[in-house]
């Protein structure tokens, strides 16, 4: 049954994440006006609302001009390490002398401005636009992290004012040339991500990284995700297994002695004196632990059934963690040199597939 002629091809435009059942989209003529409209806190919003194409649009895909290439990273779980990838993949790209931007969309939890030291930062406005924060020359990064008075202050927002502040960084932020432009988006397939992949489809988007952990609870809920950019026609160009074990070396590992009493005693330094008189073969070996059971077969069973790319795995990484709470590249220095090599494997590929395809479209 329907309220109106629209429901019979779905709705028309946008559906807001609070709307009644049956909502004919904010973009149909019977938006606001409709029966299912009656109640609805949107009601007003979008009955006075201009419909048609959103002109915003061409204002967007005029600033996306100059960005090269456009990479989703997204996760269908949130705290599976997706802004800590996304922020690694930015620091790893700008080391290689690429024009980088990193736009955080996660409005509720922006962590991005934290994990690239720029806590405290203020964006700033010229002529041109809204101007990134800079970590270098070639890294620029726009957050709403950088307009809270308050890191502690909570962002209670509706759809509406979230996809307008979206649409707002795409249209308003000046990026200059880019090679790339990095958006972190929050857990999940709510309103940012229709935003996004709607304002970004008009302007090429090369596709989607997505980031999950071996166990079933966040693989149930990435492939959900993948479904999403299917059904939305943004290209998966990956899946990425993050947290995928704990490999430390042995010489990193405390070691204590627990009674029955649950007493506990530090003997870590009796332990690797006694280690390295029995070999020193020992001092360079590494120690794995499955942290997270993959009972289905983890992320590369799962891209395979569902036919995406799987780009690899990253171990857990104390280094990495630190690097991240630091707000500092893990390729920088010898102290997380493990996951760099991993992260370097993964960012290799997603580097020669996306220029790959964009020398391919170009030879069209």
């Amino acid at each position: 049954m329907t309220t109106n002629g629209s429901q019979q091809n779905g709705p028309v435009g946008d559906v807001p994440e609070d709307a009644n059942e049956h909502c004919p989209g904010t973009q149909s003529e019977r938006a606001g006006k409709a029966e299912a409209c009656a109640g609805c806190p949107n009601q007003q919003i979008c009955a006075t609302a201009p419909k048609g194409p959103d002109p915003d649009l061409v204002d967007i895909a005029e600033r996306m001009q100059t960005v090269k290439h456009k990479i989703l990273v997204l996760s269908g779980k949130g705290g599976v390490g997706k802004s800590t990838f996304a922020s690694q993949l930015a620091f790893a790209l700008a080391g290689k002398d690429k024009q980088v931007g990193l736009l955080d969309i996660d409005i509720c939890g922006p962590s991005i401005p934290k994990m690239l030291g720029l806590e405290g930062q203020e964006i700033h406005q010229s002529n041109l636009g809204w101007s990134p924060v800079y970590v270098e020359d070639n890294l620029g990064v726009m957050s709403i992290g950088f307009m809270l008075p308050d890191p502690d202050e909570a962002v209670i927002w509706r759809g509406p004012r979230k996809n307008g502040l979206i649409k707002q960084f795409l249209k308003d932020v000046y990026w200059g040339e880019l090679d790339y432009l990095i958006v972190d988006a929050p857990p999940g397939t709510s309103d940012e991500h229709i935003s996004i992949a709607q304002y970004l489809k008009a302007t090429s988007v090369d596709g989607a990284i997505v980031v999950t952990t071996p166990q079933d609870v966040s693989i149930i809920d990435v492939r959900k995700e993948i479904n999403f950019c299917q059904k939305v026609g943004i290209p998966v160009l990956g899946v990425v297994e993050n947290m995928s074990g704990l490999l430390q070396p042995l010489s990193s590992l405390k070691f204590k002695s627990i009674t029955i009493n649950g007493d506990e005693e530090d003997v870590t330094a009796a332990v690797l004196q006694e280690i390295q008189r029995s070999s020193n073969l020992l001092q360079s070996v590494y120690t794995y632990s499955e942290v997270f059971y993959a009972s289905s077969g983890g992320a590369e069973k799962m891209a395979k059934d569902m036919k995406v790319p799987f780009l690899g795995r990253v171990p857990l990484d104390p280094g990495l963690s630190r690097a991240a709470e630091e707000g500092r590249s893990c390729f920088s220095d010898g102290s997380c040199k493990l996951s760099a090599s991993y992260l370097n494997s993964i960012i290799g590929k997603i580097q020669c597939t996306v220029e790959a395809s964009a020398d391919s479209s170009s030879k069209v």
